[in-house]
């Protein structure tokens, strides 16, 4: 069915995300929406926009927003990124993104222990893959260890993607729907007084470096600071494209992380000069609004519920589990509320959605440990999914 906005009309696609995003900013000066947050309006206007047919569920506007928005986040939140200022912030967050991993594992064992979700018939293509079971275990531990990028990786790498596209597609659409219901989640957790009192208490509202020469956002500091970003975020891209050239899909796979390491040298080498440079970091948080909206589109509730209740299931005992393990373990280890909600997001969504949840939260302090746990998750999700995938039984 076609949407009320077309989806080959880019420029109205684009100005319905942006107007999610404002009502999300809008909606925080209200006092349900600042307990809420603007990100979970966003994400629930997105979904209910996509569901009504108001706009589309995708679009090739997506894609751009994935292709450009998405990987200029990262230096618009690195710019003040002083690593010597955040070892021990990024230390806490590695343990707390390595519990969120475990977490992911044993969430994927508890839902596959209760649910059998059925092979193929012997003799036929798919089944020279080897079970499905296997293959849906294997991208599932990618995707919610890394996000898309291993996601994507293991789909291609078990055959799924091939031998059964409409499977691999239900699989995809789940997890988008699960996506936006989980962040939203992580998103309302910290409101919620009962769990928040089982918890260490941290500030993590200071700035990773403490403001130098402050003064008021003008035209040319954005300019700059997006002239960064965009620069950046070329240069990482051009030796990702270099490295594809020596090793097929490498450059790809670590794309982010090369644009994050590019990102911290500046802001680590040279910390004053890059506190100068204002605005980026209010930028990122409005593109990471529209990054919400674009996300929760792609949820279309009423097919998953016709096509994929049982991948719904599945995934929603993976989650649940993955939540106790998370924050049950991660109260025993004195860990904050916000880095538990942080690396739980890096795991799960990925390098992107972890800073501009943190950032969008107010926890300053934990958006460059948001990026580099997310980054991590990119290095270590596809190998543990691999092992997952060469070792399940059947």
């Amino acid at each position: 069915m076609e949407s009320l906005i077309p989806a080959d009309n880019n420029i109205a696609v684009m100005a319905a995300l942006f107007t999610i995003a404002a009502i999300g900013f809008f909606a925080e000066r209200t006092r349900i929406g600042a307990l809420v947050t603007g990100a979970v309006v966003a994400i629930f206007l997105a979904i209910l926009a996509s569901n009504l047919r108001i706009i589309p569920s995708s679009a090739p506007a997506y894609d751009f927003v994935w292709t450009y928005f998405v990987p200029i986040l990262i230096p618009l939140f690195l710019m003040k990124a002083d690593l010597k200022k955040i070892i021990f912030e990024t230390t806490r967050m590695f343990g707390a993104f390595m519990l969120a991993a475990l977490g992911t594992v044993l969430g994927v064992i508890a839902a596959f222990a209760f649910i059998d979700i059925g092979g193929y018939p012997e003799g036929t293509a798919a089944a020279e893959i080897g079970t499905r079971e296997a293959a849906v275990v294997g991208s599932f531990v990618a995707t919610y260890i890394g996000g898309s990028v291993n996601y994507g990786a293991l789909l291609s790498s078990t055959g799924l993607g091939e031998a059964d596209p409409s499977y691999a597609s239900a699989m995809t659409a789940v997890d988008n729907l699960y996506s936006g219901f989980f962040l939203a989640m992580l998103a309302v957790i910290p409101g919620w007084a009962w769990l928040a009192r089982r918890f260490k208490v941290i500030d993590h509202s200071e700035e990773d470096t403490p403001a130098i020469e402050e003064g008021p956002i003008t035209a040319a500091s954005m300019a700059f600071s997006m002239a960064y970003a965009l620069i950046v975020v070329t240069i990482g891209t051009l030796i990702a494209d270099w490295i594809d050239t020596l090793v097929e899909d490498g450059g790809r796979k670590w794309r982010f992380a090369i644009i994050s390491g590019l990102a911290l040298i500046p802001a680590t080498a040279f910390p004053r000069t890059m506190a100068r440079m204002r605005g980026g970091y209010e930028m990122g948080i409005a593109i990471s609004f529209v990054f919400f909206a674009m996300i929760a589109a792609g949820a279309d509730v009423v097919s998953l519920v016709q096509i994929a209740p049982l991948l719904m299931l599945l995934i929603g005992i993976m989650l649940l589990v993955h939540a106790i393990v998370v924050f049950g373990l991660g109260s025993v280890c004195r860990l904050s509320l916000p880095e538990l909600i942080t690396a739980s997001n890096a795991a799960v969504l990925g390098a992107t959605t972890a800073p501009a949840l943190a950032a969008a939260k107010g926890w300053r302090n934990l958006v460059t440990p948001g990026v580099l746990v997310g980054v991590l998750g990119y290095a270590i999700g596809t190998p543990i999914a691999n092992l997952v995938f060469e070792f399940w039984p059947g």
